[in-house]
């Protein structure tokens, strides 16, 4: 493999990571990659924005099925917490998926889940928000 294309291919697990729960941070990374020129603008915003929005896609499929394993001693979210989590869905609605690029957006991504979001709905509103962040990003070091 070229440089080039394992750059990429940390560039997507990057992305990927950080749009769960996990801690990982990919601005670092595409930012870095953007300054190095190991590959065209474009393909950068291409490939983070398609592996963050599928990690987002990951915690959707998590918050779809995680109500099964309410009430476990394990669980790590305590019914109010879920339900406060809810309300705040219920109130916002699809408006509250435009902050899934913001470090607690993950957790939205899992609510979008859990509160059944139509996914054709979720992928379009997460995709585009989460592809205007690394566009801006790209802007913001001035290669735009």
């Amino acid at each position: 493999m070229t440089e080039s294309l394992l750059s990429l291919v940390g560039l997507f697990v990057a992305a990927f990571g950080a749009a769960t729960l996990l801690p990982f941070q990919s601005e670092v990374v595409f930012v870095g990659l953007q300054l190095r020129g190991v590959a065209a603008p474009w393909l950068l915003v291409l490939v983070a924005s398609v592996g963050n929005t599928l990690g987002s896609v990951l915690n959707w499929a998590i918050g779809r099925g995680i109500e099964r394993f309410r009430g476990r001693r394990w669980f790590p979210v305590t019914d109010a917490q879920l339900a406060k989590a809810q309300d705040w869905y219920v109130r916002w609605g699809l408006w509250s998926l435009l902050v899934s690029w913001a470090p607690f957006g993950d957790a939205v991504t899992v609510v979008a889940g859990v509160m059944r979001c139509p996914l054709w709905v979720f992928v379009t509103i997460v995709g585009a928000v989460k592809t205007a962040r690394y566009v801006l990003l790209l802007w913001g070091v001035g290669l735009l």
